[in-house]
């Protein structure tokens, strides 16, 4: 299901979970790169519309999104949450490393774990 995302889950006392994922790059990859994180937030997008937001302030979901070089320098990294398009300028040398982070309530944790970490034919 997924190329360049290996998702590492943390639950915390009230049910809530975090994922951590991080790819790394070539300039050549960074579009299928960016196109499976778009697919994953166009998804909670769709499938948790109007939810978006802190969970200790009601949201459902939440994500952090960061790119650098390998020098450790930001990379202009854009994400627009009515669409779940993402916009990342590849780094001019070297390789892209871009981290996915995304909270959710139990409800999304469950239907993200189905979405996107089931294994096939499960």
């Amino acid at each position: 299901m997924l190329s360049y995302l290996i998702f590492g889950p943390n639950e915390d006392d009230q049910g809530n979970v975090n994922w951590d994922a991080m790819a790394s790059v070539v300039a050549e990859r960074v579009p299928a790169l960016q196109a499976e994180v778009e697919q994953i937030l166009h998804w909670a997008c769709t499938a948790f519309a109007g939810s978006h937001g802190p969970l200790d302030e009601g949201g459902d979901w939440d994500v952090d999104l960061q790119a650098q070089d390998d020098d450790g320098q930001p990379l202009p990294l854009t994400w627009q949450p009515d669409d779940g398009k993402v916009r990342l300028t590849a780094a001019n040398q070297g390789r892209t490393t871009l981290t996915l982070s995304l909270s959710g309530n139990a409800q999304f944790a469950q239907a993200f774990e189905a979405r996107w970490l089931a294994e096939p034919g499960a």
